[in-house]
């Protein structure tokens, strides 16, 4: 697995639209089912990276603390299933019911959508406001794999809330850091070549 980091795509970018299998429910998922919400928080995750192990939990109770709040949660699992199962739809559903997660876990088979919002790792989070224009792209907190550091997602929730109160989100923005989006073979997009941090975890 190949350490890589957000490319911290534009700021003021516009929501990327995407159609996509919810496998915990059959249904598909759509930008438009979330109009209604003042805030929105798409994430691209998946069930084996450490980075996003380290966070689940975390993000998890994100769920549920912003639930009432007008706040709309989408998780994507951008990977490759074929060549890593454990990201399969099945694995997915199984893994909301074993979490507990209260927001919408899609799988993008294509991986037309993490083209579409320039992700690049996992976990990887993309938060837009009312007008789906994005307002924060970064970490989650400062936890990582081999780190003490607990789990609090601080840098998150101090975006939603920003949204919320309708106040400008803080200028400097640490990109959030996990391992490389699994592309199928031959489908890897051109940016991602410039985002990769270095290193093998």
């Amino acid at each position: 697995m190949v350490r890589t980091v957000s490319t911290m795509l534009e700021l003021g970018t516009t929501a990327p639209d995407f159609s996509l299998l919810e496998p915990a429910t059959g249904e598909q998922k759509c930008l438009a089912d979330f109009a209604d919400a003042k805030a929105l928080l798409v994430m691209f995750i998946c069930n084996h990276c450490p980075y996003v192990l380290r966070i689940e939990d975390g993000l998890a109770g994100l769920g549920d603390e912003f639930k009432n709040d007008g706040v709309a949660i989408v998780a994507i699992g951008p990977n490759d299933a074929d060549n890593y199962p454990d990201d399969s739809p099945e694995k997915i559903a199984e893994r909301v019911k074993d979490k507990g997660y209260t927001f919408p876990y899609l799988f993008d088979a294509t991986q037309d959508v993490a083209k579409a919002y320039a992700a690049a790792c996992t976990p990887d989070f993309f938060l837009f406001d009312g007008g789906r224009k994005l307002v924060y792209r970064g970490q989650f907190d400062d936890a990582r794999p081999g780190n003490e550091i607990d789990v609090t997602g601080k840098d998150m929730k101090e975006a939603i809330r920003r949204v919320l109160a309708d106040e400008a989100q803080v200028e400097n923005q640490i990109p959030s850091m996990g391992c490389n989006i699994k592309w199928k073979p031959g489908n890897a997009p051109e940016y991602f070549t410039g985002v990769r941090a270095g290193g093998s975890k």
